[in-house]
């Protein structure tokens, strides 16, 4: 019994070492990871062990069978208690050992997919700290652009300078104001520059409003210069009292004076030299015979007037006041134009203009034409006198019969008329015609308009100028103007140089 008993056990340690070092080739080559699962080995020949007994009192211990024996030997005798070993760890089966290659192959994908996103987040913060130097660094030049501006030198031209543009200085403006114009128009980089350029410069104070022709790119100091220089002011347009819109030759001296075009045309030129742009004569008197008025800037109060002028040539005569007139040269022969006539019709209704004629009965634009007539027969201390005069013949319909209007309509001029001037009928001679001539015969001053808005009150119908000094007399009675006459003729005032 005891060798059966030896023979069991020696079996018992023999299975248990198989399982523990024995491999199963076939079964190991179904395994391709690096698993530390050895699948588990059976051996068909072996016996199987006992099947262990559960534990008493139903707790989860078992303990493993004895040794299977011959049951003759079972009787009263105590059979001797096997060798304890350690319970070696099952081996895993085929199904298990599947499994374990999955969880290992899915652990290998999930550090795969750990590295992936490792390196993922690398290049995160890599672009990311790209972008924040490229942040910094924009940061840090608009500083430097805002601290330059504040405490360094300005942003300013080194030339050298372009071509000259034309800037406008309004009335009132500031130096501040004048810069912004200054940078608007190109002349400057930087209004800074030329704020401290100009406070340096004490002329600046002496500055007028008007349009000024300066080089563009042009460095802050030079432009202040130029702005500064009389020569530099352009478009700056001196219309006298009693000018005419074209020119006229004095038969006494055989001398031109310059009409409203030409002058005009000469006060439009920008630049000096073969580089000069002017707007001509010839353009301006064209464009002034156009029939778009509105293009022209005529008022509402004179258009259907200066639609009826017989001659298109002398439509816009007395429409650009006398006086001082700034207009861009750079534009256009009728927007140069549509400039003076609508700054004359401004200055024109300052004065009342579209309020009067309730005394005078007339009309504003025929309230114009009288005031052209006041202009050139009258000196400024006899205005409202000629304009009463006016009104008084107007109002019995007696021909005006004023040297002035017979003039207009010719070529050479002069204070004496002939006959023939007087006896030719054009549509301004008053001579030949009762009534007001077709248009003013010249430029009015703002005093003879007044004047011919309220005029003095009296009953004269005659007057005539008896000297070179410009003294006039005045009378209600024909045969008393006939004696002021020879008085005129005494003094050679009338004499004619035809």
């Amino acid at each position: 019994m005891t060798d059966r008993w030896t023979r069991a056990e020696e079996r018992y340690r023999q299975r248990e070492a198989d399982r523990r070092y024995q491999r199963n080739d076939a079964a190991w080559e179904e395994y391709d990871d690096d698993t530390t699962v050895i699948p588990r080995y059976t051996d068909e020949d072996d016996e199987p062990l006992p099947a262990p007994v559960p534990a008493r009192g139903g707790g989860r211990r078992a303990r493993r069978a004895a040794p299977d024996v011959d049951d003759d030997d079972d009787d009263d005798r105590e059979r001797p208690q096997p060798r304890r070993t350690r319970a070696k760890r099952p081996e895993p089966s085929r199904s298990e050992g599947r499994t374990a290659s999955r969880r290992g192959k899915r652990s290998r994908v999930a550090s795969r997919k750990a590295a992936e996103r490792k390196r993922r987040r690398r290049n995160l913060w890599a672009i990311g700290g790209v972008f924040a130097l490229l942040f910094v660094a924009a940061a840090g030049f608009a500083g430097y652009k805002f601290v330059k501006s504040v405490f360094g030198e300005p942003e300013d031209f080194a030339g050298p300078a372009g071509p000259l543009v034309v800037v406008q200085v309004h009335p009132g403006d500031t130096s501040n104001q004048i810069a912004n114009a200054m940078v608007d128009g190109g002349v400057v980089a930087s209004s800074e520059a030329f704020f401290q350029a100009a406070v340096r410069n004490s002329n600046m104070n002496d500055v007028q409003p008007g349009y000024y022709a300066i080089a563009s790119r042009s460095p802050a100091s030079q432009a202040v210069t130029a702005l500064v220089n009389k020569e530099s002011r352009v478009g700056n347009l001196v219309v006298s009292e009693g000018r005419q819109l074209h020119d006229q030759q004095d038969v006494n001296t055989g001398s031109r004076k310059d009409g409203i075009y030409r002058k005009i045309a000469a006060a439009s030129c920008i630049g000096t030299g073969p580089s000069q742009k002017c707007v001509t004569y010839e353009q301006l008197a064209a464009a002034g015979a156009g029939m778009d008025l509105a293009a022209l800037g005529v008022p509402a109060w004179a258009e259907q007037a200066v639609r009826d002028v017989p001659d298109r040539d002398r439509q816009l005569e007395g429409l650009i006041a006398a006086g001082t007139w700034d207009f861009d040269p750079s534009g256009t022969a009728e927007q140069i134009l549509n400039q003076l006539v609508s700054a004359s019709a401004r200055s024109y209704e300052s004065t009342g203009l579209l309020q009067s004629g309730g005394e005078t009965q007339l009309q504003p634009f025929q309230t114009l034409i009288a005031a052209s007539l006041v202009e050139r027969e009258a000196l400024p201390q006899d205005m409202p006198k000629v304009a009463r005069v006016i009104v008084n013949r107007l109002r019995v319909n007696q021909p005006l019969q004023f040297d002035s209007t017979v003039n207009y309509a010719l070529d050479r001029t002069e204070v004496a008329t002939t006959d023939a001037d007087r006896d030719k009928r054009t549509p301004w001679n008053t001579y030949a015609m009762p009534g007001l001539p077709a248009t003013p015969i010249s430029a009015p001053s703002l005093n003879a308009l007044r004047a011919m808005e309220s005029p003095e009150g009296g009953p004269w119908l005659y007057f005539v100028t008896i000297d070179k000094q410009g003294t006039t007399l005045f009378t209600e009675g024909y045969s008393e103007h006939l004696r002021n006459i020879e008085k005129a003729r005494q003094s050679g005032i009338l004499d004619s140089g035809r």
